[in-house]
């Protein structure tokens, strides 16, 4: 797999719903900026998950505008802006 760097990392907290707890943005490889990645918690309450920006069309049809495209570049992915949103919650 190529080298992935995730950069600028930046976390905006909300009020929690329904597990929502953050969206993250991010700067992909130096190239790419990736926005509005909602953090959310799992009903277990140790574990996370990102969700990645859709457009729902106005015929239901759900369209993603970014997402990672195998489980090792989503892992890293989720694993940098967790450890980033984690940092954050400690202050």
């Amino acid at each position: 797999m190529n080298e992935i760097v995730i950069s600028e990392i930046q976390i905006i907290p909300v009020k929690p719903q329904n597990g929502l707890l953050a969206f993250a943005s991010c700067i992909y490889n130096n190239q790419l900026a990736l926005n509005s990645i909602a953090i959310y918690g799992r009903p277990n309450g140790c574990d996370y998950r990102l969700v990645y920006p859709m457009k729902i069309l106005p015929n239901g049809k759900e369209i993603h505008i970014f997402h990672p495209i195998n489980k090792e570049a989503g892992e890293f992915i989720k694993n940098e802006i967790i450890l980033k949103y984690e940092d954050l919650m400690k202050k």
